[in-house]
């Protein structure tokens, strides 16, 4: 499974959700939207963070860990079958 915290300079909830990711063990990958503004074109954000899972944009805002669990889960458990 791949997971993009997409970012930018100044990003307080980027680190929310990072510690959220870090407290489930999830491997991702930082990506600040200022320096890499192609994401911009491919995913459509007006602000930092969203959450990218296996290229498909999940979240726009600091989502409830909960919420954030159950995607991880039901995207995990799809990839296995």
């Amino acid at each position: 499974m791949k997971v993009q915290i997409l970012t930018s300079k100044g990003c307080a909830g980027c680190q929310t959700v990072e510690k959220m990711l870090n407290d489930m063990k999830i491997k991702y990958e930082l990506i600040d939207v200022t320096e890499n503004p192609d994401y911009l074109e491919k995913y459509p954000i007006f602000m930092a963070p969203a959450i990218v899972i296996n290229n498909q944009l999940e979240f726009t805002k600091v989502p409830k860990k909960e919420e954030l669990f159950r995607k991880i889960t039901f995207i995990e458990s799809n990839n296995r079958k």
